[in-house]
């Protein structure tokens, strides 16, 4: 007895839409080359400690979520803020807030005790993990309106 699933049971799978890789540079090139960045410390995780009074506000907005399937991305952080003396920047992705881990979270929907936004909004002192991540928030806003 054959014991193999035929063929058209299998399920349908979509994969993404191939994207290009960047242009090679050779490894004798790249420390002169001005889009080859060797330093790359700024893309590790770093821990952000905002304290934010009733009534204050953050300084910085958020896009993305669960339903876009790149994580929590810092959209905009208002000059002169305490969020931008704290360091954040457009691009930072929200890695975890308070402990609550923000890579598989939704942005704005119920139950509202597991949406980011009620977090950081009910928080009085956030301490926030995140890690610049440029590429995946520009893929995440081509795909997405906010």
């Amino acid at each position: 007895m054959d014991s193999r699933i035929p063929y058209d049971d299998y399920p349908v799978v979509f994969l993404p839409a191939y994207e290009n890789p960047p242009a090679w540079i050779p490894p004798h090139e790249r420390v002169y080359h001005p889009d080859y960045n060797n330093e790359l410390t700024q893309f590790l995780p770093r821990i952000v400690t905002l304290k934010k009074p009733p009534g204050a506000q953050l300084g910085f907005n958020i896009r993305g979520g669960k339903a876009s399937q790149l994580g929590i991305f810092i959209s905009k952080v208002i000059p002169d803020s305490d969020a931008h003396r704290a360091g954040l920047q457009e691009g930072d992705q929200v890695l975890a807030v308070n402990d609550v881990d923000f890579q598989d979270i939704e942005h704005s929907k119920l139950p509202r005790s597991f949406q980011a936004v009620e977090i950081l909004k009910t928080a009085r002192e956030i301490s926030m993990r995140v890690r610049f991540f440029p590429y995946n928030y520009h893929r995440q806003k081509e795909r997405t309106v906010h």
